[in-house]
C-alpha cells in the first residue's frame, strides 16, 4: 500500500521525472537517503516502470493521429496472441487496446500524413493474418493530453 509520501513522491516525478534525488527529496520533505530508497522501492515494485521525454509529435512531423478499430476473424487466445505480437513491433502504433463490443482492438497511430497512413495500412496492417474489418477515425484536434495518473484515485 502506498503512503502519502509515496504518491507525493509519484506525483513529482510524474511532473517531471529529471528531479535530482536532492531536489525530489526536498519537494517530498525527505533527506535524499529515504528519499532514494523509497523511489527504489517503488521501482523494484513494478509501480515506476519508465522515465521518459515527451516529445511533441508535431515538432518532428507527426502531424496526424489515427484511431484504428481492428476486428479479427477469429478471437481464439492463438489468433490474439498473434495480432497482440505483430502489432506490437509497428512503430506507428503508440497505443493498443483489447476492446469490448463491435471490435476486437483500437489502436492509434502517429504518422506524418496520409500517404505515411496509406502504407502503414497497405503494408504492415493488413499484412497480419487474421484481420477481417479496419475501420479509421482521424483525430481532428487533441482536446486533452495527460500523462500523469490520477494518483488520489487510485488509493480509493
Amino acid at each position: 500500500m502506498l503512503d502519502a509520501i509515496d504518491l507525493r513522491i509519484l506525483a513529482e516525478l510524474q511532473a517531471d521525472c529529471s528531479l535530482s534525488n536532492v531536489e525530489l527529496a526536498k519537494r517530498v520533505h525527505l533527506t535524499p537517503s529515504p528519499c532514494l530508497a523509497r523511489v527504489k522501492a517503488l521501482e523494484r515494485q513494478g509501480i515506476i516502470t519508465a522515465y521518459v521525454a515527451l516529445v511533441d509529435s508535431r515538432a518532428i512531423g507527426l502531424d496526424l493521429n489515427v484511431f484504428i478499430s481492428i476486428s479479427l476473424t477469429s478471437q481464439s487466445k492463438s489468433a490474439l496472441a498473434d495480432f497482440e505480437q505483430r502489432i506490437a513491433q509497428q512503430e506507428e502504433v503508440m497505443e493498443c487496446y483489447l476492446m469490448t463490443g463491435d471490435s476486437d482492438y483500437l489502436i492509434r497511430v502517429a504518422v506524418p500524413n496520409i500517404q505515411a497512413l496509406e502504407r502503414f495500412i497497405q503494408d504492415q496492417l493488413t499484412s497480419i493474418p487474421g484481420i477481417e474489418k479496419i475501420r479509421s477515425s482521424f483525430a481532428l484536434k487533441q482536446v486533452s493530453y495527460k500523462t500523469a495518473l490520477p494518483l488520489a484515485r487510485g488509493q480509493a
